[in-house]
């Protein structure tokens, strides 16, 4: 569960459109993360999907074209539109595109929209002929130019069989739209930071790699955490199977080289580096041109040591080629505090994390982290097991903390 959410007031606004039924679980997932969810369904929006469907994945009352009627009609919309911290609107069809860019208040949505004093995102759900219409993408224009927020569409396939632009986003990818708008004014607005994250791969040969356990969770976490609290966030990536957090800018590499060169390009001055990948410290002297077959043999493969990503980094001696802050990892199999600390020291970090691996409900593949942090002032600060996204937000907090004002 991420903090971002919690307490916040989300709106959320259905229209007719076969994905519909996606809306359901993305007000599920708001719900579990903390959030106080209110569901508006247009009438269209009503034969797709059923009111109870959200006040049972939500605990709250569905409103529906009925309220507008009600007793309550006439400060309803002015309630919902002005106690949300975000209006989505997911599902939402080129006819309600239309409405809000003229103006046009017929139904509970858009006269709530309206009224609403908070951030707006529109996730499109539509064929791809009508996505692509000049009318379509004028009243677009129109409602980008008022500072409403576009989340997708998404291609694909649609209903009708074709195949085109025009799907609405899958609820994980529109949550991360939903971050990036309430982490905007967050700790770290107007910040830059870099992540490293995955383990790296140093060829053998075209087929085989040496490489480590680290799945990279942690460090997308850590771009996340940091994406919540307002920051420009690059991710620099080995190979890992896990999606980009929506916002964080892509670097792709495979070997300690490749991410080498990626971290001197992009930490050059920023305010903080933090280095969650696991490097490998060994490489094979030489690759094989071709796969290595059994049958020459067993092999001895001649090792040599990798570049040093940290070590490189406190080594520029031009402040402006350096983060503002560099913090460390350290998987330890043994003596924890004590290698975490001399890495501290000879890497001339800001901080390092520091975690036992030989748990089994920390370190690599889990979901779950108990880490130890340590300060180039000697202060140690130990954290019970948490969550990764927890972990990531403590870091993120101490390093925000940790940064001179901007």
């Amino acid at each position: 569960m991420s903090s971002i959410f919690t307490s916040k007031h989300i709106l959320l606004g259905i229209t007719g459109s076969i994905a519909a039924y996606k809306a359901a679980e993305l007000a599920s997932r708001l719900t579990q993360e903390g959030a106080q969810v209110d569901v508006i369904l247009t009438p269209a929006a009503e034969r797709f999907v059923a009111p109870l469907t959200f006040q049972s994945v939500t605990g709250r009352k569905a409103f529906t074209e009925a309220e507008l009627w009600g007793g309550e009609a006439h400060v309803l919309h002015v309630g919902l539109g002005h106690s949300a911290d975000l209006l989505v609107i997911a599902p939402c069809t080129a006819n309600t595109i239309a409405r809000l860019a003229h103006g046009i208040a017929d139904d509970l949505l858009t006269i709530t929209a309206l009224a609403a004093r908070c951030p707006i995102i529109i996730a499109p759900a539509m064929d791809v002929g009508m996505y692509t219409h000049p009318a379509t993408q004028e009243n677009i224009r129109l409602l980008n130019e008022r500072g409403l927020h576009f989340a997708g569409p998404g291609e694909g396939r649609m209903a009708s069989g074709l195949t085109g632009k025009g799907r609405m986003l899958e609820p994980a990818e529109l949550l991360g739209h939903m971050r990036l708008i309430l982490g905007k004014n967050g700790k770290l607005a107007g910040r830059k930071v870099v992540v490293t994250a995955g383990g790296t791969q140093e060829p053998i040969d075209p087929v085989r790699v040496i490489t480590n356990r680290s799945s990279g969770k942690q460090g997308y976490a850590l771009a996340q955490a940091a994406l919540d609290a307002g920051a420009q966030v690059t991710l620099i990536t080995a190979p890992t199977a896990l999606s980009a957090p929506v916002g964080a800018r892509l670097i792709e590499v495979r070997t300690a080289a490749e991410m080498l060169e990626a971290v001197l390009a992009e930490s050059a001055g920023v305010d903080a580096l933090l280095m969650a990948a696991a490097v490998a410290d060994f490489r094979p002297k030489k690759a094989a041109e071709n796969k290595l077959k059994k049958q020459d043999g067993i092999l001895q493969i001649e090792l040599e040591a990798a570049p040093d990503i940290l070590e490189t980094v406190a080594g520029q001696k031009s402040r402006k080629n350096r983060p503002c802050l560099v913090v460390g990892f350290a998987a330890e199999s043994r003596d924890l505090v004590k290698n975490a600390s001399a890495k501290l020291s000879s890497k001339k970090l800001d901080m390092i994390v520091a975690n036992d691996i030989t748990a089994p409900d920390s370190g690599f593949a889990v979901n779950t982290n108990r880490v130890t942090l340590l300060f180039k002032d000697a202060k140690v600060e130990s954290l019970p097991l948490m969550s990764k996204a927890e972990v990531a937000e403590v870091i993120l907090e101490r390093v925000a903390g940790m940064l001179p004002k901007a």
